[in-house]
């Protein structure tokens, strides 16, 4: 029997109210991060549901932000107060990894930091006991139990609805450069599927994924999002899983695009890059991204990583990911210079990922090392 088609039990009357914003209320182009970092057992290394264990002992801790639940009980995710500076957002990530860690330390677990878990399957992995994520599994089905991925999502403070809007389409023909330098999740399930990122193909399963439709302006997609919530397809904008998007309520555009990283100093590195391109381009006159373009640079960069050949934002030219990543330096050079963020900058490798990595120790010395050295090289500062 075919499975039933299940809706969000959401009002289905449409709201009247707009959706709450706080643009402007924090400095222009302030900083918050977000990473989704795993849960592993310490002897055997493979993914544990204990994210509650670790949210609990993190309350009683004065932190520099805060421990949350994600959709998989063995994932934590680390959030950042609002900093004005990315080294002082990196040094807050820091003091959060390893106080995960420490409370981790003490119940027998590890945490690491990556895309995906090399070897423990998602699909067969524990969902958060939140009844919002329960409810969204029993919606979205297997699209929703593969999503045992993990990302790093960057929130940038923008100073108005429109220019949020206008950033979005700006930055939006560069984000997949960003997801070839940041792909670090090349096993699934135990296997090398030949993908750089499989996270970026397992994200594009959910509804409202990718790149969003080109609304033309802030007010036309507050209207879809509140039309959308309003027929009961979903309870709040955050569940519009796009690569990036206005977040109203913090007043930041956040950007979803990059893999987890393991090395902090990479996490730093493209917070700072993200953050130069949106000041770079934040006064410019406003300008649709074509779609097509991204879908297809996209997948290039999912499929091959820093190999990838991608269409240079101008739509007349190929380039490899090395030599189109260097034109997006010299565009934000100016920016990262005025915001005191080009050291950070220069942390990142254009010509490799963290993903090519795995796949080397892999082959080396099998997936067990790779976990191994996920969770050493998540509390290096190398």
């Amino acid at each position: 029997m075919p499975a039933r088609a299940l809706q969000f039990s959401f009002p289905r009357s449409l709201r009247l109210s707009m959706i709450e914003q706080a643009f402007g209320n924090s400095p222009r182009f302030s900083i918050g991060i977000e990473e989704e970092v795993i849960i592993l057992d310490a002897e055997s290394l493979l993914l544990s549901p204990s994210v509650d264990a670790l949210i609990e002992e993190s309350e009683r801790r004065e932190l520099p932000g805060r421990l949350k639940t994600e959709l998989f009980a063995s994932i934590v995710e680390l959030n950042t107060d609002a900093c004005e500076r990315v080294a002082d957002a990196g040094e807050a990530l820091s003091t959060l990894r390893h106080a995960a860690a420490a409370i981790a330390a003490e119940k027998d677990l590890r945490i690491a930091a990556a895309g995906t878990h090399p070897i423990s399957d998602p699909e067969q992995e524990e969902i958060a006991s939140d009844p919002r994520y329960q409810e969204f599994v029993g919606f979205a089905g297997v699209s929703a139990r593969r999503q045992g991925v993990s990302g790093l999502h960057v929130h940038v403070g923008m100073p108005s609805a429109e220019a949020c809007y206008t950033t979005l389409e700006a930055i939006l023909p560069w984000l997949p450069l960003v997801l070839a330098l940041s792909a670090n999740s090349p096993y699934l399930a135990g296997r090398a599927t030949g993908l750089a990122s499989n996270r970026a193909e397992i994200l594009a399963q959910l509804p409202r994924s990718g790149a969003p439709p080109a609304f033309g302006g802030y007010a036309a997609w507050e209207a879809f999002v509140e039309r959308l919530i309003g027929l009961g397809l979903a309870d709040d904008y955050t569940r519009f899983w796009w690569d990036v998007r206005p977040h109203p309520r913090f007043g930041t555009l956040e950007i979803r695009m990059p893999d987890q990283p393991t090395s902090l100093p990479v996490t730093v590195g493209l917070t700072a890059l993200l953050q130069a391109l949106c000041s770079a381009v934040v006064d410019e006159p406003a300008k649709v991204a074509d779609r097509g373009d991204y879908a297809q640079n996209r997948w290039a960069a999912l499929r091959f990583g820093p190999s990838a050949e991608l269409i240079h934002p101008d739509g007349n030219r190929l380039l490899p990911v090395p030599e189109l990543a260097r034109e997006l330096l010299e565009l934000v050079g100016p920016a990262a210079e005025e915001q005191g963020s080009l050291g950070e900058i220069s942390a990142l490798d254009l010509t490799t990922c963290e993903g090519e990595r795995q796949l080397e120790i892999g082959e080396r010395e099998g997936l067990q090392a790779v976990c191994a050295d996920l969770v050493e090289r998540t509390l290096s500062s190398a």
